[in-house]
């Protein structure tokens, strides 16, 4: 048997986020690293600067270094993560791919969305981007589309609003 890198049915029209939602993600981690570095380093600054006195122990160093080293993997794997990130609409559902290790799929029926928010933040806001999170009855439903232009976050929004009430009249 084949093997296949796509988890959904052949013949699928995947769609991708916008470009400039790696440049969010970007920023968001770079903010992460630092704030974490910071802070992972307070116990060596205090060792450097005498507080506790005596010899600042070699082992202050790891935890702000390792911190560095972790944010700069996250910082080189944000442009890949961000290509994994996809949907397709399908004629009866919205299909949500995402992960680059940990594939996830997760398939939406039209007639089980209850209702499509459009959520935004000024960084966000400053690339003309916008999340479309789709809420169904179950709680435990992961679907979050991030990084849309905020024009194909509407036209999704109206989309999927009209497809979800023509699909839950037959229910």
């Amino acid at each position: 048997m084949p093997a296949t890198t796509e988890l959904g049915p052949p013949g699928l029209a995947w769609r991708q986020v916008s470009p400039a939602y790696v440049t969010v993600r970007l920023i968001g981690t770079a903010i992460s690293t630092v704030v974490w570095t910071a802070v992972l380093a307070v116990p060596l600054l205090l060792g450097l600067f005498g507080v506790w006195g005596g010899p600042t122990p070699w082992w202050l160093w790891l935890p702000p270094a390792v911190a560095l080293v972790w944010g700069a993997v996250n910082l080189l794997l944000v442009p890949r993560r961000v290509r994994a990130i996809g949907y397709a609409e399908a004629p009866t559902e919205l299909w949500l791919r995402k992960g680059l290790f940990f594939r996830t799929v997760t398939v939406v029926p039209y007639g089980r969305m209850q209702y499509v928010d459009i959520k935004t933040g000024p960084v966000l806001n400053a690339f003309r981007l916008a999340s479309v999170t789709l809420h169904t009855a179950s709680a435990s439903t992961d679907a979050v589309l991030p990084g849309l232009p905020r024009e194909e976050a509407d036209r999704l929004r109206e989309q999927l609003t009209e497809r979800g009430e023509e699909h839950m009249v037959g229910l």
